[in-house]
C-alpha cells in the first residue's frame, strides 16, 4: 500500500533529521521568528472568487517524474506573478523528489504564502515547516489518529500556522470538522490506489458547512474541471501536475481565477 510506504519512509527520514538537528534546537530557532496569525491565511481564502494553490513538485508515485529539472524558484515566481492564493511545495524526497530546502529557499526569495506539502506524522515536522517559512501545513486525516490530528492542529495554530486538513471520505470530513478545521481539502485522488474522481468533491461539499473553506485537491486538468467545481461551491483548487506541465501556467491560473 503506497500510503503505508510513504508514512514508513517519513518516519525513517524524520528520525534521521532529528539526529542532525534536535527538536529542542528547532524549537529554539522557531521561538526567535516573528509571530504570525493563522487567521490572516484563512481570511485570504474567504475572499470572493476561485482561489488557486499552485503546487511545485518534480514527481509523484502515480505519475513518476513530471519534469526533468525542477526550477522551483522560477516556478514560484510565476505563481506569484499569477497572484495565486498560496504556493504548495512538496518536501517529501523519496516518492515526490521534494526537499524542505526548496520551501526555505522559496520563502527567502519570493514573497508568498506557502504550504508545506508532506506526510506530517510528528510535531518535529510542524516546527520544521515554521522554521522554513511556511504559513500553512497539510494534515492528512488518513495517516493520523484523531488525537494526533487535534494535537498537531492545535500546535500549528500556536505557532501561527494555518492548517489545510485533508479528507477523502465522509468519515474523514466529520473527523476534520470535529477538531475545528477551518479549511478542508478534499482529495479527489484515492491515496490507497491513486485513482481520481471529482465525485469525491461533489459528494463531500454538501457535508462541509459554508463557513469552512473547501479546497478541491488533485485531478484538475482543464478550465471545465474548475468551472464544474466552482458550480458546487468549492472555494479553491490545488493544482500541481497540470501547472507543472503547462507551457503557460500564468495564463491557466488567470483563467481559473476568472481573470482571463
Amino acid at each position: 500500500m503506497i500510503l503505508d510506504d510513504l508514512v514508513a519512509a517519513t518516519q525513517e527520514r524524520t528520525e534521521y533529521e532529528q539526529s542532525i538537528v534536535s527538536l529542542a534546537d528547532l524549537k529554539h530557532a522557531v521561538s526567535e521568528l516573528p509571530q504570525t496569525n493563522p487567521n490572516d491565511v484563512y481570511e485570504r481564502f474567504r475572499r470572493p472568487g476561485m482561489h488557486v494553490i499552485g503546487e511545485i513538485k518534480k514527481a509523484s508515485p502515480s505519475k513518476g517524474e513530471i519534469v526533468d529539472t525542477l526550477d522551483y524558484i522560477g516556478i514560484a515566481k510565476q505563481y506569484r506573478t499569477a497572484d495565486v492564493t498560496a504556493i504548495s511545495v512538496l518536501t517529501e524526497p523519496k516518492y515526490f523528489q521534494g526537499n524542505i530546502s526548496y520551501l526555505k529557499e522559496i520563502n527567502q526569495t519570493v514573497y508568498a504564502v506557502t504550504l508545506r506539502k508532506d506526510f506530517i506524522i510528528n510535531p518535529y515536522m510542524i516546527y520544521q515547516a515554521k522554521d522554513a517559512g511556511a504559513k500553512i501545513i497539510l494534515l492528512i486525516v488518513a495517516i493520523l489518529s484523531k488525537e494526533e490530528l487535534k494535537e498537531y492542529f492545535d500546535l500549528a495554530h500556536e505557532l501561527g500556522l494555518a492548517v489545510l486538513v485533508e479528507a477523502h471520505d465522509e468519515d474523514e470530513v466529520a473527523t476534520a470538522l470535529s477538531i475545528g478545521a477551518q479549511m478542508i481539502g478534499v482529495n479527489n485522488r484515492n491515496l490507497k490506489d491513486f485513482s481520481v474522481s471529482f465525485a469525491n468533491s461533489i459528494n463531500l461539499r454538501k457535508k462541509v458547512p459554508e463557513d469552512v473553506i473547501f479546497i478541491a485537491e488533485s485531478g484538475v486538468k482543464t478550465i471545465e474541471d474548475t468551472e464544474k467545481l466552482k458550480g458546487i461551491g468549492v472555494n479553491g483548487v490545488l493544482i500541481g501536475e497540470t501547472l507543472m506541465k503547462s507551457d503557460n501556467p500564468i495564463d491557466f491560473i488567470k483563467k481559473v481565477q476568472g481573470d482571463a
